[in-house]
């Protein structure tokens, strides 16, 4: 359990909340794990099957606090308010903004940044931790590339304009994304991305990754107010979750690719754990999707420094983070919503 930006994240399967007095109880099989008082509260999201009582959401609801409930594994499931819950003046200026491309342009363009700036990252660790194996100077010309671009992203004024810059810093990050592939080069390789459906198994994996990766966005974006499905660089369309794609931008070479290549780097998946179709498509099997789902789960325990909180916290809880700071971006609390930058 971590109380993060005026929000109680319960991330214990097993935690049970309830009321006593003025404060929210954290009971595992009947003991009282943690005390946390209401006035501190803004949200709480909880990743328990267990639940809370009748009695505590009766009290959020009377002072404002919003009760998120997700999976353990992250799928939004519900979220009560009360009648004080300013739910729709958040979305409201979700919606305004989506209206104006200059300022869809301005949180866009942070987004974009963040995911420039990982990609380049994420070319630097490789370059730094398998320097024998690469080609060091066309690694580091592409980095330089990227770099080179953040400057004119961070300036970008059109949603068309930041779409062509992002265009630019994709292919050149994807140029290389084959020579991060280290090893099962007859089966893991990436000449090219392509989906619905993928036609390698590199590809198939980087599907299933995104897909993973923008639900999650999507239940953080529910969980603290935000329409899904309104987005700023991506546009409205009927069943898309346009705003869990933007959000989902900055962290897709951070968590989803660097996880892609673990799973192949590493030996842990194998040709035998995919389908080669005779249509040309290459999906995962059943055995496949469930050794991917275990490592998923297990790397979003895993901790890191947030760069913008300077604070410890699970990987899977980056996106209910950057959910959060959009939030306080479109409510006024901050000047510009800050992008999640890995290193």
């Amino acid at each position: 359990m971590r109380q993060l930006l005026n929000t109680l994240f319960v991330t214990s399967q097993d935690v049970y909340l309830s009321l006593d007095g003025e404060n929210v109880v954290a009971n595992r099989d009947g003991e009282v794990v943690q005390r946390y008082p209401l006035h501190t509260l803004q949200g709480i999201v909880s990743f328990s099957y267990a639940g809370a009582s009748p009695a505590l959401m009766g009290a959020c609801a009377k002072k404002g606090i919003a009760m998120s409930f997700c999976t353990p594994r992250g799928r939004f499931l519900a979220r009560t308010t009360g009648f004080s819950q300013g739910n729709v003046l958040l979305r409201r200026a979700q919606y305004r903004i989506a209206d104006d491309p200059a300022q869809s342009c301005r949180v866009a363009r942070m987004m974009i940044f963040g995911k420039i700036f990982n990609s380049r990252w994420s070319i630097e660790r490789t370059n730094r931790d398998h320097g024998l194996r690469v080609d060091g100077k066309r690694f580091s010309a592409v980095s330089a590339q990227l770099k080179d671009l953040l400057p004119q992203v961070a300036e970008a004024t059109s949603p068309d304009s930041l779409r062509g810059l992002e265009g630019t810093g994709a292919a050149a990050y994807f140029s290389l994304l084959d020579d991060m592939i280290l090893q099962g080069k007859d089966t893991f390789f990436f000449h090219e991305r392509s989906r619905r459906p993928p036609l390698d198994a590199f590809n198939a994996l980087l599907s299933f990754a995104y897909s993973l990766l923008a639900g999650e966005c999507a239940s953080a974006l529910e969980s603290v107010g935000l329409d899904a499905y309104v987005g700023f660089l991506h546009r409205d369309r009927p069943g898309r979750t346009s705003l869990a794609l933007d959000l989902m931008e900055e962290l897709r070479p951070c968590f989803a690719d660097r996880f892609a290549l673990t799973m192949v780097n590493n030996r842990i998946l194998k040709p035998s754990d995919f389908d080669f179709q005779e249509s040309g498509a290459v999906l995962l099997t059943d055995n496949g999707r469930k050794t991917f789902l275990k490592k998923w789960q297990e790397k979003k325990q895993e901790t890191l420094t947030h760069p913008f909180l300077e604070e410890k916290i699970p990987w899977g809880l980056v996106p209910y983070m950057q959910a959060l700071l959009l939030a306080r971006f479109l409510r006024g609390d901050l000047e510009d919503y800050p992008p999640f930058l890995w290193k």
